[in-house]
């Protein structure tokens, strides 16, 4: 051996030395940021007298946006050619897209897919100024068999119809457990069915609260969450900033975003294998990752600064808004398929992604939905949230391609009583339309767990 140290001992060397000279930056947990927990977000000024009813409502595609839409696809300039051989590289490819605007014109049952949306009970409520939409489905139950309240939140693009598939797994009795979910399921305000404010600040931590003050209008003071992607960000901040109102986590997008979390993720690229048993490969070599971080999240990096520019153009276009939402769609349905004309999207059912599309597009709301990047990239109350570890209890299931894998020594950072992590070699971003059984069986055996650690908390 030389004189001179190993490089990677240097390495190391350094990253203690930043380690403990951060510490104070890095270990300390955040103050609880003080909140208006009853801001006003609707247009102009909170009125005198509030508005609290619960509303009926029934999701309907009118004869004359169904008859625009369709004019509009049918005129569409037809589109420039992929490039050969390059299939999805480059984007969603022009034949595939084609092929697709054509079913939505003209084989896409706008009638048979009211039916279906329409099998689940609606409401609407105003919150904070906000019309919120949401699900409700009350089971069925015989016996002694306990009913117990479930939160669930979507992410971007999509609303409460991502759910349509796993409610009524949720709410029927099974075998092996004495307990089945009411499930509320809601639209994020922006989403959906749920009216957008024109005020700025609306962040996820902002719609934490708004979200906890529609199951409080709902008589839930205690209640389970399950979410995914921006709609985990939601959850991730109504369980830190509210545990008493929490009973337990389940979430298929999973993230520490503590500062903590990100040198441990560089110091785990050191010794991926000895940090990480169970999939180092899915984050390291980080050189890898952020390849694909980079290549990937440029949508991200555009709507986190300006959200309206490309939103204004997308509203004025269903070609253009079914182009950029399904190639979003695609690549986190499996982001090793870009050497196919699908691109990934041939992973879900084609009515299932054109009824997220036509939502976004009956509701005009593409843009109060991308703003949600903008507003939730950072801010003194978020990075201060981000930054208190929640002890209520979490489950995480980690899919092969989520868009974001963490290990848990990462994960625990955040979540201090992470009592089940499941890792499924298969299935993507939109579990409940992707891998529909596989979630409701974890969100089940979650449960168990989460009632065992109350029930151990009381003894």
């Amino acid at each position: 051996m030389g004189t001179r140290m190993p490089l990677i001992v240097i390495i190391v060397s350094i990253c203690i030395g930043l380690f403990i000279i951060a510490k104070e930056k890095f270990i300390t947990e955040s103050e609880r940021p003080n909140l208006d927990l009853q801001k006003w977000w609707g247009p102009g000024n909170r009125p005198e007298i509030e508005d609290n009813s619960i509303r009926p409502f029934n999701i309907e595609f009118n004869d004359t946006m169904i008859k625009d839409l369709k004019q509009r696809l049918k005129n569409r300039r037809r589109f420039t050619k992929s490039l050969d051989g390059m299939q999805s590289f480059y984007g969603i490819n022009a034949d595939y897209l084609e092929e697709k605007l054509t079913y939505w014109e003209s084989k896409y049952d706008f009638k048979k897919r009211i039916e279906s949306l329409n099998k689940f009970p609606h409401f609407k409520t105003r919150i904070q100024g906000l019309d919120l939409h949401y699900i409700r489905v009350k089971p069925k139950v015989k016996g002694d068999t306990q009913v117990l309240p479930l939160l669930m939140l979507h992410g971007w693009p999509s609303s409460s119809k991502e759910f349509d598939k796993v409610i009524p797994m949720l709410t029927a009795p099974r075998d092996g457990y004495q307990f089945v979910f009411e499930v509320v399921a809601v639209d994020l305000p922006g989403f959906g069915f749920s009216e957008g404010t024109n005020k700025p600040g609306l962040n996820p931590v902002q719609m934490a609260i708004i979200i906890r003050n529609l199951m409080l209008r709902l008589n839930f003071e205690k209640f389970y969450i399950q979410a995914g992607d921006w709609g985990s960000q939601c959850a991730t901040h109504l369980s830190t900033l509210f545990p008493d109102n929490v009973l337990g986590f389940h979430t298929n997008m999973p993230v520490s975003s503590r500062p903590i979390s990100m040198i441990k993720l560089l110091i785990g690229s050191l010794f991926p294998s000895l940090i990480d048993s169970d999939r180092p490969e899915r984050v390291y070599p980080l050189k890898k990752y952020f390849n694909y971080l980079m290549k990937e999240g440029g949508y991200f990096h555009i709507q986190s600064t300006k959200p309206d520019t490309v939103g204004y153009a997308l509203t004025d276009s269903p070609a253009g808004l079914a182009a950029y939402m399904m190639e979003k769609i695609a690549i986190c349905s499996n982001r090793n398929q870009l050497d196919t004309i699908h691109g990934g999207l041939d992973n879900l059912d084609i009515d299932d992604v054109l009824d997220t599309v036509t939502i976004t597009w009956m509701n005009e709301c593409i843009v109060t939905s991308m703003r949600i990047y903008a507003e939730g990239v950072s801010s003194d109350e978020i990075n201060a949230v981000h930054n208190i570890p929640t002890k209520v209890p979490t489950a995480a299931i980690k899919f092969l391609d989520e868009v974001v894998y963490q290990p848990n020594w990462i994960l625990r950072d955040k979540f201090h009583n992470l009592v089940q992590s499941t890792i499924v070699d298969y299935g993507g971003h939109f579990a409940a339309l992707h891998t529909p059984k596989e979630l409701v069986d974890d969100i089940f055996e979650a449960t168990v767990k989460f009632m065992k650690y109350h029930s151990t908390q009381k003894e």
